[in-house]
């Protein structure tokens, strides 16, 4: 098993791990703070950076899967090409640091953040969705057609609200009593422990607004005025019953701290 802890705080930028297994797929650890590719959310990269100096770079980090070819509790860092001899001198038990490519999940966790509000602009099922550093798209099962500016604008206002995001759970029971609360047809929120990690952006309280609360596995900014300038750049009729809605970033918004 790989302790996840991008779950409990998706800021750790490094952390001490040990190898525990080391094949032909990549090199998994006890503990990691690189995010595997799921959710549509793509997997981190960054380094391995080992006790003598040299580093290992990581190009992705994918879910180990069983012999069924189902998912598991440990993740693999897939390293980039070309570092053979380097690998081959690795055995679990050693000692390393992990660090993440802060700036690319930065991106990611921004991005992320901004599907959910697109969530609330846009309150129809999702039958698809991807997210990557550079753009992010969701698939919305629905016929009605969408304005691009419209929702840009309705972005922009939810990002200059500041809105705080908030990472709780609920339980499996909680959860099937509410399906709602699941917003895409085709991801469903990680299960296995009892219990299911949730996002909500905005507040529950007096004068509080609510503007999302879903299950969700990703990476996420604490407030959503950090995601900066984020526009829609397309929207295309993926069927008669799909609309899909692509965002990119604004003006210098992909650099933002």
């Amino acid at each position: 098993m790989t302790d996840d802890l991008f779950r409990a705080d998706a800021y750790l930028r490094s952390c001490d791990a040990r190898i525990v297994r080391i094949d032909d797929t990549g090199i998994v650890l006890d503990r990691t703070v690189f995010y595997p590719l799921g959710g549509g959310q793509a997997g981190d990269s960054g380094v391995l950076a080992l006790a003598d100096g040299r580093e290992v770079v990581v190009a992705d980090t994918r879910k180990a899967k069983d012999a069924e070819g189902q998912p598991t509790d440990e993740f693999i860092h897939v390293p980039a090409p070309g570092q053979d001899e380097l690998l081959a001198a690795l055995k679990p038990g050693d000692a390393l640091t992990a660090r993440i490519d802060w700036e690319r999940r930065h991106r990611l966790m921004r991005f992320h953040t901004a599907t959910h509000l697109l969530c609330h602009l846009v309150p129809q099922p999702v039958n698809g969705c991807s997210i990557t550093p550079e753009y992010a798209r969701l698939d919305f099962h629905m016929t009605d057609p969408l304005d691009k500016d419209s929702l840009t604008a309705g972005l922009a206002r939810l990002v200059e609200a500041a809105h705080p995001l908030t990472v709780g759970a609920i339980t499996d029971e909680e959860l099937d009593a509410n399906p709602a609360l699941v917003k895409s047809m085709s991801v469903q929120p990680p299960r296995g422990t009892g219990t299911v990690r949730t996002i909500r952006i905005g507040g529950t309280g007096e004068g509080q607004t609510a503007i999302d609360f879903q299950p969700c596995g990703g990476t996420h900014v604490a407030n959503t005025a950090e995601i900066g300038a984020v526009v829609v750049t397309k929207i295309e009729k993926k069927s008669a019953n799909s609309r899909r809605v692509v965002l990119g970033w604004g003006s210098q918004a992909a650099t933002a701290a």
